[in-house]
């Protein structure tokens, strides 16, 4: 296989204004569809067309499906719902339905009744009722299957037929009368029982299944612990409808892990290097604003109703921790969120042992704050934040005792957090970002000013 170097993808695209087809094609010939998407995906839509136009359809299909949403979304809106019709009848059912799920309803369609391939149709049409966020969504339905009474012979005269239009096989599945799921064959089984009355009685039974209303995030916690390169999906009542594979699931798991990290970052929505302006403040403006707000928020305690304004008139040095309070909530509570999350999302914390988690997370806790509160008050001790010994030991008292508050507090509620949103159904990754942040800061501040209000207020006989 060849790639295109820089000189060459100039020349390219020198030969596409010329229109000279067989040139173009001399260039991009021999090359694997995936190069051939990173070709397209550096040129702009028309000529991204130019070439696609001159691929043989199921060449241009492979390209499609590696092309990144975005870029293929461009292409569709030039591409003729003829031309996109040929391709969907030579793709897998479930990519055909990623792809036409791209398109308005009303071009979905269109390009449905220009497929010719009726089974094909007819496939696409049942996946598009399932949910996107399902198994059912992610399924395909070209898979070999068999039933369970067939002699060896038959059945491999049987796979023999289904595997012509099958791109891999990972397993044979095997159904009763009703289609029901009764078990997977193996084909090394073929070589080791070659000479078995019935598939049901060399099949291994039972095999791991999810349902096509299951979350597709449980279904790639289930290829993980299971280690498993394809999982059958069945209906409700136990009949095989499709398989997943293990590409779909690395697919899925890519593309949840790019939205957790834009919300924990504070983007609101999916958003791309090349989106325009508009698009990518849509996705950032959000989180800045309530970024703002708590900003506001803290001004209004520093200067509310003039109290704490004169907290730092009587003991200035306490201007000097005001980021420090802020900044160390902000990161222990990002830390403490992002563990959860992290936890939630691979599976190795459960809703129902939150309790357990939360206890170890306060332990945690309470060995950072010892050891950064005594790190803080060591620095006090030998750099007084005033002259005045008196203000700088009230000074050294509230910092630390404020920083050890804030470190419980932000350990907990960062924690606490992703797991009511958890429970709520709403993605834990948000409390992740700039939320737990903002609070943290916000709640901060005022056991800081608290704080150093009662102190001030106890020692308020020896200041005068």
């Amino acid at each position: 296989m060849k790639e295109l170097n820089e000189q060459n993808l100039e020349r390219l695209e020198e030969l596409i204004e010329l229109k000279d087809k067989e040139q173009v094609m001399s260039l991009i010939t021999d090359m694997h569809p995936a190069d051939i998407a990173e070709v397209v995906s550096d040129l702009d839509a028309e000529q991204a067309l130019f070439i696609m136009l001159l691929l043989d359809d199921e060449t241009a299909a492979d390209v499609l499906v590696e092309l990144d949403e975005d870029e293929r979304a461009d292409l569709l809106e030039l591409m003729p719902n003829e031309e996109i019709a040929k391709q969907l009848e030579q793709m897998n059912a479930d990519d055909a339905v990623d792809l036409i799920q791209e398109l308005d309803k009303e071009d979905q369609e269109d390009v449905i009744k220009h497929i010719d391939d009726v089974e094909q149709a007819g496939d696409i049409v049942d996946l598009m009722q399932y949910d996107e966020d399902t198994a059912g969504g992610h399924m395909s339905t070209e898979m070999i299957v068999v039933n369970e009474n067939l002699s060896m012979p038959d059945c491999i005269k049987a796979m023999r037929e289904q595997a012509e239009d099958m791109d891999e096989i990972y397993n044979i599945y095997v159904v009763d009368d009703d289609h029901r799921l009764k078990g997977i064959f193996p084909l090394k089984t073929t070589i080791t029982n070659p000479s078995a009355s019935k598939i049901k009685h060399v099949m291994e039974p039972d095999p791991i299944s999810v349902k096509t209303d299951t979350p597709i995030e449980d279904v790639a916690l289930d290829f993980e612990k299971y280690d498993l390169v394809a999982m059958p999906v069945v209906d409700g009542i136990g009949r095989l409808v499709g398989r997943i594979t293990v590409d779909d699931i690395i697919d899925q798991v890519r593309e949840q892990g790019e939205r957790d990290y834009q919300l924990a970052s504070g983007i609101s929505a999916d958003v791309e290097t090349d989106d325009n302006i508009f698009t990518q403040v849509k996705a950032r403006l959000p989180w800045l604003l309530i970024g703002l707000v708590g900003g506001i928020a803290n001004a209004f305690i520093l200067d509310g109703g003039g109290d704490e304004a004169d907290l730092l008139q009587i003991l200035p040095g306490m201007a000097l921790f005001i980021p420090l309070i802020g900044g160390t909530g902000g990161n222990v509570g990002t830390q403490s969120s992002a563990i959860v999350v992290q936890g939630l999302a691979n599976g190795s914390l459960e809703i129902r042992h939150a309790a357990k988690h939360l206890f170890k997370e306060f332990g945690v806790a309470i060995f950072n704050a010892l050891i950064i509160s005594a790190c803080l008050f060591a620095y006090n001790w030998f750099f007084p934040a005033d002259d005045d010994p008196l203000k700088a030991n009230i000074t050294t008292m509230a910092v630390t005792l404020s920083l050890f508050g804030v470190i419980l507090f932000a350990s907990v509620f960062g924690s606490l957090v992703p797991i009511v949103l958890e429970k709520l159904k709403i993605d834990p990754a948000i409390a992740t970002g700039p939320f737990v942040t903002v609070t943290n800061d916000i709640v901060g501040m005022i056991i800081y000013m608290t704080v150093s209000t009662w102190l001030i207020t106890t020692f308020t006989n020896l200041m005068v």
